[in-house]
């Protein structure tokens, strides 16, 4: 989410605004000429004008939509400053069908679109373009239009500006659909001489000469079925977190906090508790949930009264079961609510977030002043808040070992603790506790992520050889930076520290080799004469598993096991980051794909979508699919099942059309005429086994029938 979206506005009256809304559209159709013609004036609508409490530029907003050939645009755009410089566009076109794959243009046709937009920017030459650095694209429909990122950073001496950046978006058909810049500063800044820089290789020696490695424990989550017995763990190296960078004019280090001389050394592990501290509760009720809510919570009896909404249950992300608790403060007024989660089987709140400054704020009521606390106090209040609402967590999780933040606008402290095994860090898994100034509690906030097998830290390679394969893999990145001070307008020069050419890196601890952010793999491409481009796109959006690339072949007969999971994959989300509530009443369609098979989710959305009928009491995982099968799943997943079994209103031209059987009629004859599936001389092979090219190729033309539909939205 852009900081702009979150950033609180205050909106200014009409009589304050310098522009009109035909002002913000002539500008509007100066940066996107031609391709907006059929807007009309009526088809805008401008916002008031706001600015923000520690920027008073003033911003303008323009949004339009229309009604086009029965199907609806939409988009808007934030303008900011007196010369109407564009902030931020998002668009969403009728038809997307160009856009799918193939796209009508090239990822590096679509780079150049977007360069040609930000010539037309005002400061549009400083900004220079950045290849990928995190190389992380999750999966998306086949239904979806192709999306093309692209990030620019403004530069000052040729010099990148961390914080000063624009990310573009255009789709596989060319269009710009999304833009978005970090709000611009209209005070004026000064920059570090770049001329005065300390040379790169010294810098270089200096970094590799205090650099130091520390073992990780790293959580790997399938999240096509987020469950925990997917969960695979991986032991890592990661350069440890007290070096940021080091000032290019001074040579001094850069901390999480200031310039220093001499480099901290690192924090050692001490767990908040030394030994398991019992928790309150042994198990508990809804009844019971309810009751520590109260407890809790019921903090303003007289003037707001507590009332628990509902109480749902689930098992969280972490693989832990927990009350969903929904509440709200009823005032004479109104009513502020939120919700908290407690875990089963302690009865401890393990998420919080504080509502009381909403609450205050409803009542026109101040907050009762109060001097604000150091940080060493706010870190004692934050430790005893966790001994009084997660102890039985505590003898797993250490002390913070990186340095807090402070928040000055809030006038909030926020900790981290991170979880503990076996003296090794495991990434992701931390406790967060945010302490107000007067130090109250603001926030809480348990990950734990339940794992069944930890691998042993006595396979890793040591840590002096982990060390000379980051010195090997190092370089040095310079750039702009603003040290986060209030009113500070100056940048500084600064080398930041880059391990094999990314900005997050880790280490395999037991191989030695470089990991790529987010688990991503490069994949090998197969070759086919015919589908090679929709099979090597296919695996690689991660829509069609290969398990044995060197074997690979297209012609490959399909079982309908992978011909399922290939359709699923190109439509639905459908589970990926879904929680089941555990009262949920699981249906069992199959006989042997109960709920703890692999495939049970999957079949049963896709029996839910009508695309497989519960006719049959065994789902035939390792059979294969024939031609006719794989057009019957065609057309229900288009929604045109009602039509294909009027099946005496269709004819069949085909040589083999008499081995069609009966019911099935309708649906070939319309996967023929749609495109999906094809004769070959006149002949449609209905009993024929589709092989992974027949597959791909079917599975993309599906998708662009369904989009043109319109109708993708079902399968969400």
């Amino acid at each position: 989410m852009s900081d702009l979206s979150i950033k609180p506005h205050i909106q200014i009256a009409a009589t304050e605004m310098n522009f009109t809304k035909d002002d913000l559209i002539k500008k509007f159709r100066s940066l996107f000429p031609n391709q907006f013609d059929y807007l009309k004036s009526s088809d805008f609508q401008m916002g008031s004008g706001l600015y923000y409490p520690e920027d008073e530029t003033l911003r303008y907003e323009l949004s339009f939509t229309k009604l086009v050939n029965g199907k609806r645009i939409y988009g808007s755009v934030g303008f900011v400053g007196e010369s109407l410089e564009i902030e931020q566009f998002n668009y969403q076109p009728a038809n997307v069908t160009e856009a799918l794959f193939p796209p009508k243009v090239s990822k590096e046709e679509a780079k150049e679109i977007a360069i040609a937009l930000l010539k037309k920017f005002k400061d549009g030459k400083k900004y220079l373009f950045e290849p990928d650095s995190l190389n992380y694209y999750s999966r998306q429909l086949l239904t979806d239009p192709i999306h093309y990122s692209f990030s620019f950073a403004r530069t000052e001496n040729k010099v990148p500006l961390a914080d000063q950046r624009i990310e573009v978006s255009v789709l596989g058909n060319g269009e710009i659909v999304g833009l978005y810049r970090n709000p611009m500063n209209k005070n004026a800044s000064t920059f570090d001489d770049v001329k005065r820089v300390i040379d790169e290789n010294k810098v270089l020696e200096k970094v590799k000469g205090n650099l130091t490695v520390e073992l990780h424990y790293q959580i790997e989550n399938d999240y096509q079925t987020n469950r925990i017995n997917d969960r695979s763990v991986q032991l890592v190296y990661k350069p440890t977190s007290n070096l940021r960078g080091v000032h290019a004019l001074s040579g001094k280090w850069l901390t999480a906090r200031d310039y220093v001389d001499k480099l901290p050394k690192n924090t050692k592990l001490k767990k908040i508790s030394a030994k398991p501290i019992p928790a309150k509760y042994n198990g508990i009720t809804k009844e019971e949930a309810k009751k520590i809510t109260e407890q809790a919570l019921d903090i303003y009896p007289d003037t707001w009264k507590l009332s628990v909404q509902s109480i749902g249950e689930y098992t969280n992300y972490g693989g832990q079961e927990v009350f969903s608790v929904q509440y709200m403060y009823q005032g004479e007024n109104g009513g502020h609510g939120s919700n908290l989660e407690i875990d089963k089987k302690t009865g401890e709140i393990i998420q919080f977030y504080d509502v009381t400054a909403q609450i205050l704020e409803q009542a026109a009521e101040k907050p009762v002043k109060a001097d604000k606390i150091s940080e060493q106090e706010a870190l004692a209040k934050a430790k005893n808040y966790l001994l009084k609402w997660v102890p039985s967590y505590l003898h797993e999780y250490a002390n913070p070992i990186a340095d807090s933040y402070y928040e000055e606008r809030p006038g909030t402290y926020y900790f981290n603790f991170p979880r503990i095994l076996n003296g090794v860090i495991v990434m992701d898994d931390q406790i967060n506790v945010s302490i107000a100034a007067n130090g109250s509690l603001n926030s809480l906030s348990v990950m734990y992520q339940e794992v069944k097998e930890w691998p042993s830290i006595e396979s890793a390679i040591t840590e002096e050889m982990a060390k000379e394969i980051f010195k090997e893999a190092l370089s040095l990145k310079l750039n702009y930076m603003k040290q986060e001070q209030k009113n500070n307008h100056h940048y500084d020069l600064v080398y930041l520290p880059v391990f094999n050419g990314q900005m997050f890196s880790s280490m395999d601890a037991n191989s030695g080799k470089w990991n790529s952010l987010f688990n991503v793999s490069d994949f090998p491409e197969v070759s086919h004469p015919w589908a090679q481009e929709e099979l090597n796109y296919l695996i690689s959006a991660k829509i069609l598993e290969v398990k044995e690339f060197d074997n690979f072949n297209g012609d490959t007969a399909v079982t309908k096991e992978e011909a399922l999971k290939t359709l699923m994959n190109a439509l639905t989300y459908f589970y990926d980051g879904r929680f089941y509530d555990s009262s949920e009443n699981k249906s069992q369609t199959f006989e042997n794909i109960d709920p703890k098979h692999p495939l049970y989710q999957m079949v049963e959305q896709a029996v839910e979508m009508g695309i497989i009928l519960p006719s049959d009491t065994i789902f035939p995982v390792d059979a294969p699919i024939t031609k006719e099968e794989m057009a019957v799943w065609h057309i229900r997943a288009l929604g045109l099942e009602l039509a294909a079994k009027q099946s005496g209103i269709y004819k069949l031209d085909f040589k083999d059309g008499d081995q069609v059987r009966k019911e099935y009629i309708g649906h070939v004859a319309l996967a023929n005429s749609l495109g999906l599936f094809t004769t070959e001389q006149n002949s449609f092979n209905p009993a024929k086994e589709v092989t992974y090219a027949e597959l791909a190729v079917s599975t993309i033309r599906l998708a662009h029938e369904i989009a043109k539909k319109g109708s993708s939205q079902r399968y969400y």
